[in-house]
């Protein structure tokens, strides 16, 4: 059985990018395209990792990781931000609020890859 990747981006183009590349990779992938959604998938069957975008409507991806970190059936599952805020700023509230992994984007697929699969191996 593969490993299941909830990838939260509301951006249609890197959504599908992301799910192609972790899907060809082998994983499982669910999708979301806004934070509530993704609380929802999360809060129902949490996956073993999320790639989760910063910018979000309706909850943002801080607000979701922390949910995610507070919430007793889903607090193992991993966490990847994938954002174009890659700032030191955004990248110690990345690390305060529990992620394990923070990648800018654009990010090259290689990157993406390996980090995936480094954090479903812990």
């Amino acid at each position: 059985m593969s490993a299941r990747i909830l990838v939260v981006e509301d951006d249609p183009n890197i959504l599908l990018s992301v799910q192609f590349l972790l899907q060809n990779a082998g994983y499982t992938v669910q999708t979301a395209a806004d934070g509530l959604q993704a609380w929802a998938a999360l809060q129902a069957d949490p996956p073993q990792l999320v790639v989760l975008d910063v910018m979000l409507p309706v909850l943002d991806g801080f607000e979701l990781c922390k949910r995610i970190r507070a919430h007793a059936v889903c607090h193992r599952t991993r966490v990847l931000i994938l954002s174009a805020r890659g700032g030191e700023a955004e990248m110690e509230k990345s690390r305060q609020l529990g992620t394990d992994a923070h990648l800018r984007k654009p990010f090259a697929t290689r990157d993406l890859l390996e980090t995936v699969a480094r954090l479903l191996v812990v």
